[in-house]
């Protein structure tokens, strides 16, 4: 991968990034790798954000020990991952990713690699070409700390990558040019391989390198494209963006179960609707949710579905305001409507409301299955939300605190304020449920038992077991 930037160094006294604002363990992970010899560097997404006044999630740190090197190093290390092999620093409440600097080779020089390594040594031409290998590969060691070679799928995508390299190398090798800034902590100056600083005071989201290019190796990265570009509310470098309209549909390579927790990543930022609108004109959702993109695209009573926009502008507001908005929810909200209407499909053919609500979501994770794995709990706790909607009615009904009690009741009540938001009713039956869990977490007595039902309680007060006669030696009853 070739760029023709030059680095730049941004000194202390020109940047805003102070010590102080860094985490504490990731500034004793970043002197204790320097104290031993080795390079290392704040990077990605903390840098960015302190860099944009932000409060960085995380604080990663790249270097160029390698990750048994960093295993000896750190008592509280944890070696993870396969595709990319990482060092987890755990501390009481934090952990530090710390990754070794990856290499540009390629799939072809690492395929080179491993032919050099299994070369027969004979005469003629194979023997004078396994020199030439061997050559090479010896070129390449005195360049790269090794491990082992990146390895491509036969269109291109990565499916490991563990060649280490240098910090230009590495700085290369990263997803988006404003994720690809490095802090060094020896002189407190920002250090650019990319362009990186000009595009975040530009507000635009470039992919390192060729996008078609990037894009193909992981095309999970159109979706962090789109995802930064929400968050930090850039706009898209045209050539990235045209990339992924042309990329688009190859959003499947990767797994369901990794595509459901990019979009819930996606999603539960906190700007949500906008994500969606970039998403569909992207072309990206319509891959991962067809079958719900194409009743989108369809009217009901000549009126087109905008409740989708607005539940996620709820949850967006909610998120904004430090209120918790689960998985379920986010699902339930975000594909009520659509779910609602399959529930009255299978009401229609006979069967009661709870049956319904369940066939429908088992039809909806059928149709999600082969894109978006979203996994079986959360799918149950989806149905409950919808069930307890039609329980809600009664207040409180029979077992009034088993209701309440019940794990989904936070996210149901969230629903149902959702709910009543987009159609104000004249008794809000929320604020009554909301009260009603208050009075039971206090131990008030909300409402009288109905008649019959204290009569029959009071009745099973009263019945006594019978005892048992006793009988006398002979058999006979006293």
């Amino acid at each position: 991968m070739n760029t023709n930037m030059e680095k730049v160094i941004i000194p202390r006294g020109e940047h805003s990034i102070s010590r102080s604002l860094l985490s504490p363990n990731g500034v004793k992970v970043l002197y204790k790798l320097r104290e031993h010899g080795f390079i290392a560097y704040l990077v990605g997404g903390g840098v960015r954000d302190l860099l944009l006044g932000r409060e960085p999630k995380d604080f990663d740190v790249v270097t160029d020990a390698t990750p048994n090197q960093l295993k000896k190093l750190f008592r509280n290390c944890r070696l993870i991952g396969r595709r990319f092999r990482l060092a987890h620093i755990h501390f009481h409440d934090e952990i530090i990713e710390v990754a070794t600097f990856r290499s540009t080779v390629d799939a072809a020089e690492a395929a080179l690699e491993e032919v050099a390594e299994v070369a027969p040594e004979e005469p003629g031409e194979a023997a004078a070409e396994a020199e030439q290998l061997e050559e090479e590969r010896d070129r390449r060691r005195r360049r790269h700390h090794h491990g082992p070679p990146i390895l491509k799928s036969e269109d291109g995508m990565v499916l490991r990558d563990n060649v280490f390299g240098t910090p230009e190398e590495d700085a290369v090798r990263r997803d988006f040019t404003v994720n690809a800034l490095f802090y060094n902590i020896a002189d407190f100056s920002i250090i650019d391989h990319v362009g990186g600083m000009e595009d975040l005071k530009n507000g635009l989201i470039r992919t390192i390198g060729d996008p078609m290019v990037r894009f193909t190796e992981d095309p999970v990265r159109m979706i962090r494209a789109i995802r930064f570009a929400s968050m930090l509310g850039f706009n898209i470098e045209p050539r990235t963006e045209a990339a992924i309209e042309a990329l688009c549909g190859t959003i499947n390579k990767a797994t369901p179960p990794r595509l459901y927790e990019e979009v819930l990543k996606l999603l539960l930022m906190g700007a949500g609707e906008r994500t969606y609108q970039m998403m569909r004109h992207s072309g990206l959702f319509e891959p991962l949710f067809p079958h719900f993109d194409a009743w989108l695209s369809r009217e009901s009573d000549c009126y087109p579905h905008v409740r989708v926009g607005k539940a996620l502008e709820w949850a967006d507001d909610q998120i904004g305001q430090g209120i918790a908005v689960t998985p379920p929810l986010l699902i339930a909200l975000m594909f009520g409507e659509y779910l609602e209407e399959k529930v009255a499909q299978f009401r229609d053919e006979g069967l009661p409301p709870q049956q319904a609500t369940d066939a429908a979501v088992a039809a909806f994770a059928g149709e999600l299955a082969p894109t978006v794995s979203v996994p079986n709990r959360v799918l149950v706790a989806v149905r409950d939300i919808l069930n307890m909607q039609h329980r809600f009615q009664k207040t409180p009904g029979r077992n009034g605190r088993g209701v309440v009690a019940r794990l989904g009741f936070r996210d149901a009540l969230q629903y149902l304020r959702f709910m009543e938001q987009l159609t104000p009713p004249k008794r809000s039956l929320a604020d009554w449920w909301e009260r009603f869990a208050a009075q039971q977490a206090e131990g008030v007595e909300a409402a009288p038992q109905p008649k019959g039902e204290a009569a029959a309680a009071e009745g099973a007060k009263k019945k006594r077991r019978r005892r048992r006669r006793r009988r006398k030696p002979g058999g006979a009853p006293e």
